[in-house]
């Protein structure tokens, strides 16, 4: 099973908010995932974003590759991703 820490599209139509998720990358954008990690709100003027970074080092140090976008979130956050 490939892991992959990607987004999760939650929210009412137009007003999107993502869950930042671990999940197995044949799932489903929106399907089953295996571990919440944090949010990502685009509709505030910062795009506010929470992060457990706990949760986000255990799952780099179990090797799951992570999606360009949420590349882009942790490196705002300081997040360093290999590659």
């Amino acid at each position: 099973m490939a892991v992959i820490i990607r987004l999760r599209r939650m929210g009412a139509k137009k007003k999107p908010v993502y869950r930042i998720v671990a999940t197995d990358s044949r799932r489903p954008r929106d399907g089953i995932y295996l571990d919440a990690m944090g949010q990502y709100d685009p509709s505030k003027s910062d795009g506010q974003i929470t992060l457990d970074k706990d949760r986000v080092s255990h799952w780099l140090g179990q090797g799951a590759m992570v999606s360009d976008t949420v590349k882009s979130i942790f490196k705002k956050e300081g997040i360093a991703v290999g590659r």
